[in-house]
């Protein structure tokens, strides 16, 4: 498997970890945190596999605008900036507007979003 496929595996396995269902042990912000993930390994990896060494970051902007030297990014994905803000803030206890269902329900939205823009 070429590095950058790896990545992408990587980028869908945190996908599919922001979709486990909430329980008390369980919150939202975590899975949010897993969808930001998801987009970045992804982007990483495209970023890999047009032969560029990714930042050590976790902003998806900075990503995106490094990818657009190679390939026109749909808006669907130049969205998914939005979910920077869970890379970092609420991946620990601390002074942040609650996450709730519906604001977890669009961030995993967004990621699918940036992995099969077929989905609506």
């Amino acid at each position: 498997m070429e590095r950058y496929e790896t990545w992408i595996e990587r980028a869908k396995s945190s996908l599919e970890i922001s979709k486990i269902a909430v329980n008390d042990y369980v919150y939202y912000e975590d899975l949010c945190y897993q969808s930001q993930q998801a987009v970045e390994k992804g982007l990483k990896g495209l970023l890999i596999y047009y032969g560029v060494e990714p930042k050590f970051t976790h902003d998806l902007g900075i990503l995106l605008n490094e990818l657009e030297k190679f390939t026109e990014i749909p808006e669907k994905i130049k969205e998914a900036t939005r979910l920077t803000k869970y890379a970092v803030i609420t991946r620990y206890p601390g002074e942040y507007d609650e996450i709730t269902k519906e604001v977890y329900e669009e961030s995993v939205k967004t990621a699918n979003n940036c992995f099969d823009m077929d989905r609506k």
